[in-house]
């Protein structure tokens, strides 16, 4: 069936539960179905879970560096520095290439930091409390959630303070490129590359104990990674490793003042702080979709056949809402017995990023949390305006008062 624009179209809907509310009829229809995006690109739009689990690992469902943001308008040298990443590769170099990143970028590495976020955590909050004291409410997006993770990922790779605040910039525009005009997108992708090859050029003339340096020294026997692959990696963990905890901070703070009864569980069991997030991630997570994918041949799903050549567009936010697969989906439910969401991806492209996410987004709100017991969304009546993007999931801003 097709849904013709200027049908409801979640990845415009703006305001308060219109994002949803448009999958919802979307799904209506079937968990497979033709759909118009914004800029008039038709697409295949999967919204059912087993549907969706089933394209994230089918092998004639690949990535795409044409589907990525402006690509026909993006100069080659630009679109190689800074999509020759795992989001866009395909098996063997997707393997290759992720064997190489994982040895740099270890669990251990991540669980090293977590002194370090919570030492950040704790400098926000108090700069909050500051802030609050005269009653003025404070903007969890612009305060906490923007602020913790880039310090997290520029501190992970060696970038000076001095620099973090144009990284914010550049990656709020190249993360949503598809909403922003083709000069802006180029000239903040253009700007963020050149910075990145002197951080490159920096670290291999003097190494530090840093991410950035692990991936420059990482070797495969004689393989390395190639200066493409060192930028766009770089690329990418400034980018989705940014945004994505961005959205689950502010998202789960949020979750939590509009459901009392799940506020006042987890106050009197701080253990289930790891449930909070995992049950934000299914119910309202971080991303809309992965980058887009093409189809190689055709493919029957959900008794609908997708044909060769198409773009497929898993709905991450859908398929975590699926009836089919969750009891009372609509519900935010941080008892809800365990079960596997799809917010991080799955199959080759689970995010390898997922156990920084994980930590950042229970330290901050668990000290969030225990900090400001009082707190209280400053103009309750207004649901927060969500950004437009394909990718991502997030509020522009959460104003609350903390006292």
């Amino acid at each position: 069936m097709t849904i013709a624009f200027p049908a409801p179209s979640p990845f415009t809907e703006t305001t308060g539960t219109a994002r949803t509310t448009a999958l919802d009829v979307l799904t209506t229809t079937g968990p497979v179905q033709r759909h118009t995006l914004f800029n008039g690109v038709p697409v295949w739009l999967v919204t059912g879970y087993a549907e969706a689990r089933s394209l994230l690992t089918h092998p004639a469902v690949v990535k795409h560096r044409g589907v990525v943001p402006h690509a026909k308008a993006t100069p080659p040298d630009l679109h190689a520095a800074m999509y020759t990443s795992l989001l866009t590769m395909n098996p063997p170099h997707h393997t290759r290439l992720r064997k190489l990143v994982t040895a740099a970028f270890t669990l251990r590495r991540v669980e090293r930091l977590r002194p370090r976020v919570q030492e950040i955590t704790d400098d926000l909050l108090d700069a909050l409390s500051e802030t609050s004291r005269d009653s003025t409410p404070v903007d969890l997006v612009a305060d906490l959630g923007y602020p913790l993770p880039i310090t997290v990922i520029a501190e992970l790779l060696g970038v000076p303070i001095a620099d973090r605040d144009a990284f914010r910039g550049w990656s709020s525009i190249v993360i949503n490129g598809s909403v922003h005009p083709v000069d802006t997108y180029l000239r903040a992708g253009a700007d963020m590359v050149a910075y990145v090859r002197g951080l490159i050029a920096e670290k291999r003339r003097t190494p530090a104990d840093d991410l950035l340096s692990s991936l420059i020294a990482a070797r495969d026997g004689e393989d390395h990674l190639s200066e493409n692959e060192l930028s766009s990696m770089v690329f990418l963990l400034l980018l989705a490793g940014h945004e994505t905890t961005v959205n689950l901070i502010s998202g789960a703070a949020y979750s939590l003042l509009c459901h009392p009864e799940q506020l006042r569980l987890v106050r009197a069991e701080p253990d289930r702080f790891h449930a909070v997030i995992e049950e934000q991630l299914r119910h309202d997570g971080p991303k809309q979709t992965p980058v887009p994918s093409v189809t190689t041949a055709p493919i029957t799903v959900g008794g609908v056949t997708i044909p060769t050549g198409a773009i497929v567009l898993v709905s991450l936010l859908a398929a975590n809402r699926d009836p089919e697969r969750f009891a009372e989906p609509d519900r935010f439910d941080i008892t809800r017995p365990t079960a596997p969401h799809l917010a991080f991806g799955h199959g080759i492209h689970h995010c390898l990023g997922a156990p920084l996410a994980r930590l950042e987004g229970a330290i901050a709100v668990g000290s969030l949390l225990r900090r400001f017991p009082g707190r209280r969304l400053a103009d309750p009546d207004t649901e927060p305006q969500r950004l437009p993007s394909l990718l991502m999931n997030g509020v522009a801003e959460l104003p609350v008062m903390l006292g």
